[in-house]
């Protein structure tokens, strides 16, 4: 027969009165099951974009909820860096990375306003009526100042009293595409915010 001193004997009843009372109150492991997690952008939709906010046009991978179907509406939940992109490569300044804020902002227009000369207010028009706008105004400018030859006699055909400024977020496809629509009004005064 073995002999157990005292030490030995308050441990062994230590142990298995802390154990049957940690049993007693729901502490018992359970048995573990393997569960690999869900990867947390599985379900959403990607979409790659390019930053709105300055002229280096870093591209964006934007991530949205809701699928498309009759009454689910779109919501963009998360936008990080695209890291297949030759100008970011996947990396985002402080302001692009808190784009999310900047399209969930309540500050954020939806719809084109109007403010007539001499008015203090802004009024929301329809994006129809801002487009037959700002198209009759080009025209009336273009009819007004347009110079088809110089005072020599060269055919010059050209608008100089108008420009156009394309946006930082327009692809190169779509930069080249409004240049070629610029160029055949006549106009010379044309800049990408991308290239400023």
């Amino acid at each position: 027969m073995q002999h157990m001193n005292r030490r030995q004997f308050f441990k062994i009843t230590g142990t298995s009165l802390a154990g049957s009372s940690l049993a007693l109150l729901g502490a018992a492991p359970d048995p573990a099951i393997a569960e690999v997690r869900q990867y947390k952008l599985a379900r959403m939709t990607e979409t790659r974009s390019t930053c709105p906010y300055c002229s280096v046009a870093c591209g964006i991978l934007m991530y949205g909820l809701g699928d498309g179907a009759k009454n689910a509406v779109s919501n963009i939940v998360h936008i990080e860096g695209d890291a297949d992109h030759p100008v970011n490569r996947g990396t985002l300044c402080p302001k692009g990375a808190a784009l999310v804020d900047f399209i969930h902002s309540p500050n954020r227009l939806h719809y084109p306003e109007y403010r007539a000369p001499g008015s203090d207010t802004w009024e929301r028009i329809s994006w129809e009526d801002a487009f037959t706008r700002i198209a009759a105004l080009m025209k009336e400018d273009r009819d007004a100042n347009f110079q088809e030859r110089t005072e020599e006699g060269r055919v010059v055909n050209r608008w100089l009293t108008t420009g156009m400024l394309a946006a930082s977020a327009s692809s190169n496809e779509v930069g080249y595409i409004t240049h070629k629509v610029v160029r055949c009004t006549g106009m010379l005064a044309f800049d990408n915010q991308a290239r400023v």
